[in-house]
C-alpha cells in the first residue's frame, strides 16, 4: 500500500533509519532540506549521544555543498527540539537558517518539547505542517515514546525454540537450536536495544557475553542482570570493558556488592515483599536511566515472571524446523485456569530467516500509549 505523503518525507524516514543503532537514548530522527524550487540541498540524521541532531546535520550538509537554506522547506521525522539538552535547540537553528516551512511527522513526546518546538517555529513566521509519516516515525522510536510517556522502556523478549516450543533439552543443551542466520538476526535486534536483560540463572549456567558480535554496531548495549542474592561471579563474561552493567538485587550482601562495584557494575537494591527483585520498580528505574528499548534474553523462569507481571510488550521469536520433544519451555508462568486468561498477542511480522521462522508478536494494546 503506497504512502500518502511527500517523497521528501520518505527520504527523511530513510535517514532516520540510519540512526537506528547509534541514536539511543535520543530518538532516531531524519531530516531532508528542499530548496524553494524543489531541489534536495541537505540531509542528516541523529548522531551519537551528545552529537548533532538531524536538523543540524542537514544544515551542515547544505552549507558544505554551498547551498543557501533561505526559503527552504525542512522535512523532519520528529518535532524539532526547543530546549537545551546535550545540544542546543534545533528550532532556533532552523529559524536562523531562514527555513520557510517545516513538515514534521509527529510531535516530540518529551515533556520538555511537546509542541513547544512547533510554537516557536510558528512564532518566527515559519509554516508548520504535522502528520506525514507519523506512524512510521513513532514505530521507529517506540522505545523513546514508551520512556517519555510511560516512564518505562519498551520491553522486547527474544526466544529461540523448536517448532514444538522447546528452548533446551531436558539435559540443558540448547546450542544451537536455530541457524547461524537466525543468530545473526538476533544480534541485529540486540544492537538496536539500549540494554540487554538476563537473569542470574542464565549467567551461572551459560556465562554469556550478551554483546553484539554477529553484525557491525557503533555501540554496545548496556547489560542488566536480575540477581536477587548477588551471585554474579566476579569473572563473568558480562564484564566486558567499556560496557555499563547494572545488577538488580534484593538480598543485601555488602562485601559482594562492593566487589561487583569494583568490577565496574552498578548494583541497585530493589527488593519486593518476597525477597525477590521488584521487577516493576526495576522497569521504572531503567526508564530513569534512559533505557528506551530493553531486549530480554533470559531463561524460562525470568521470562515467566516478566510475563506474569505484565511487563513484556513484544516477543521476538525464532522457530527452527525441528521437533525436540519434552524439555525446557519458553516461559514458565502458568498453569492458567481459563483460556480467557491467555496473553493475547497480535502478529507484527512473520518472516523466513535462513532455515528458521522469525515471528514478531506484540501484546495486544501495549502500543496504545
Amino acid at each position: 500500500m503506497p504512502n500518502h505523503y511527500p517523497p521528501a518525507m520518505d527520504q527523511a524516514l530513510d535517514r532516520a533509519r540510519f540512526a537506528l543503532l547509534m541514536a539511543p537514548p535520543n530518538p532516531r530522527v531524519g531530516c531532508v532540506l528542499m530548496s524553494e524550487n524543489g531541489t534536495l540541498i541537505g540531509v542528516g540524521h541523529t548522531q551519537h549521544t551528545g552529537g548533532a541532531h538531524a536538523e543540524i546535520m542537514a544544515l551542515r550538509d547544505a552549507a558544505a555543498q554551498g547551498h543557501s537554506t533561505e526559503g527552504a522547506t525542512a522535512y523532519v521525522t520528529l518535532e524539532p527540539c526547543s530546549h537545551h539538552g546535550r545540544t542546543g535547540p534545533c528550532c532556533d537553528a532552523l529559524i536562523a537558517a531562514g527555513i520557510k516551512k517545516v513538515v514534521a511527522s509527529i510531535a516530540d513526546p518529551n515533556p520538555l518539547v511537546a509542541g513547544q518546538g512547533f510554537e516557536r517555529l510558528r512564532a518566527a513566521g515559519i509554516e508548520v505542517e504535522v502528520g506525514p509519516g507519523a506512524a512510521e516515525s513513532r514505530e521507529l522510536n517506540i522505545g523513546f515514546f514508551s520512556r517519555m510517556i510511560r516512564r518505562t522502556p519498551w520491553v522486547r523478549m527474544k526466544m529461540a525454540a523448536s517448532l514444538d516450543g522447546t528452548t533446551a533439552l531436558a539435559n540443558g543443551q540448547s546450542q544451537w537450536i536455530t541457524s547461524p542466520d537466525a543468530r545473526a538476526d538476533g544480534h541485529a535486534w540486540r544492537a538496536r536495544a539500549s540494554a540487554v536483560l538476563t537473569g542470574i540463572g542464565t549467567v551461572l549456567e551459560d556465562n554469556p557475553r550478551l554483546d553484539v558480535r554477529e553484525v557491525q554496531t557503533p555501540r554496545q548495549p548496556h547489560i542488566v542482570v536480575v540477581d536477587s542474592r548477588l551471585q554474579t561471579p566476579l569473572d563473568a563474561h558480562l564484564f566486558i570493558a567499556g560496557r555499563d552493567c547494572i545488577i538488580y538485587a534484593a538480598v543485601q550482601n555488602d562485601a559482594k556488592k562492593a566487589a561487583l562495584e569494583a568490577r565496574g557494575a552498578t548494583v541497585v537494591m530493589l527488593p519486593d515483599a518476597y525477597g525477590k527483585v521488584d521487577l516493576a520498580a526495576m522497569m521504572k528505574d531503567l526508564g530513569a536511566r534512559e533505557i528506551n528499548e530493553l531486549h530480554v534474553e533470559a531463561g524460562s523462569k525470568l521470562n515467566g515472571s516478566l510475563i506474569r507481571a505484565g511487563l513484556v510488550d513484544e516477543f521476538l521469536l525464532y522457530l527452527a524446523p525441528k521437533l525436540l520433544g519434552p524439555g525446557q519451555g519458553m516461559a514458565a508462568f502458568g498453569p492458567l485456569q481459563s483460556l480467557a486468561d491467555a496473553v493475547a498477542l497480535q502478529f507484527q511480522s512473520i518472516d523466513r530467516v535462513g532455515a528458521d521462522l522469525r515471528i514478531v508478536a506484540r501484546v495486544a494494546g501495549r502500543d496504545q500509549f
